[in-house]
């Protein structure tokens, strides 16, 4: 990852470092607690909703390279169950660490990679501009891991009824009488018969007979 372009301390995501020091050994412990940002969850599926409190504990530790940032979030997720499209809330516990390095870490005495491999590493690395780092992203990459990808609103839960979509754990009985595809059409033949009987009965000639008798004349 490119060096981060201003980081602004008035975010709440962005901590300072410049009180823990470079002394490799150092310790810092913080706890804040912060408006979720924007999406922090599986799009669609389950997540913080935006501004909702998100606690955070942190143990930063200063290392030769930079700072190794060791935590955990607190928050309550919303989303919808798979099964039966009920909303739901559950909380979220998320643990992460990440090393956050000092750009000028490789003239530290770090051996430095060969070019093309230290471009292909900075992609994947986390770094403090001006003694700040900001949490962001390895929040968001915690919280999509301790979130469930098919959320449920409870293990044993039954789903909608297939055939007319009523939540089955609200009905537990539902059920609807099985119909044979085998007698489908005779039973509609025999809906017809009834509705000739029914016409007989009336006194009415069924709407064939009636159509001969109308040519005959």
């Amino acid at each position: 990852m490119a060096l981060n372009a201003r980081l602004d301390h008035r975010n709440p995501l962005v901590f300072d470092t410049h009180e823990l020091g470079r002394r490799p050994g150092a310790l810092q412990r913080l706890t804040r607690e912060i408006d979720a940002p924007k999406d922090l969850g599986i799009q669609g599926v389950i997540g913080v909703p935006e501004g909702a409190p998100v606690a955070l504990g942190l143990r930063l530790e200063s290392v030769m390279d930079g700072v190794l940032v060791t935590g955990t979030a607190r928050a309550r997720a919303k989303g919808e169950c798979v099964r039966c499209l009920e909303p739901l809330e559950q909380k979220v516990e998320a643990d992460f660490q990440e090393m956050f390095s000092y750009p000028d870490a490789d003239d530290r005495g770090r051996p430095k990679a060969e070019p093309a491999d230290d471009a292909e590493d900075d992609e994947d690395r986390l770094f403090i501009e001006d003694g700040l780092f900001d949490l962001e992203p390895v929040l968001r990459d915690a919280v999509v891991l301790a979130l469930p990808m098919q959320p449920v609103c409870q293990d044993d839960c039954p789903g909608l009824c297939s055939e007319c979509g009523a939540r089955l754990a609200d009905d537990p009985g539902h059920h609807h009488d099985a119909v044979d595809i085998r007698w489908a059409a005779l039973q509609g033949l025999a809906g017809s018969l009834e509705d000739g009987e029914k016409d007989e009965i009336s006194g009415e000639a069924p709407r064939s007979a009636r159509a001969n008798e109308k040519q005959e004349k």
